[in-house]
């Protein structure tokens, strides 16, 4: 595995948008049905908006009305890390880019039945790729 991308605060605020940085590095939450990515959109992958790592591709977006975008599981396991987050007064399962450690979002166990899991992923903390395959 490569070396995680380590950079100060400062290289970081530079990057970004102020909200991305929030979400991101400060581990916020963006305002629910904000979502930037259209459902209807074309096929592709999200990358991590800090680093660029492959992090989900459209095939596994579904819509779970919850206001974020969601995805029933990652490219692979490998392009995340999971922890307890115990912030907000409840248990939830923190998700982070494992090149970079931006915060994500959370992944929950009441997903489709594909894999039960629901990725719920903050936009912003996203770059859609789209696939020009045909």
């Amino acid at each position: 595995m490569a070396p995680k991308i380590q950079k100060s605060d400062d290289e970081w605020k530079q990057q970004l948008s102020p909200e991305q940085y929030y979400v991101t590095r400060q581990h916020g939450t963006e305002p629910a049905f904000t979502d930037q990515y259209d459902p209807g959109q074309k096929s592709g992958r999200y990358q991590c908006v800090c680093c660029g790592a492959m992090l989900f591709s459209t095939e596994n977006k579904f819509n779970s009305g919850t206001g974020w975008p969601s995805f029933d599981q990652p490219l692979s396991e490998d392009a995340l890390e999971k922890q307890t987050d115990a912030s907000h007064g409840m248990s939830r399962v923190e998700v982070t880019c494992s090149t970079c450690d931006a915060h994500l979002g959370h992944v929950f166990d009441d997903g489709p039945p594909t894999t039960g899991q629901r990725y719920c992923i903050n936009s912003v903390a996203l770059k859609f790729e789209e696939s020009h395959e045909a």
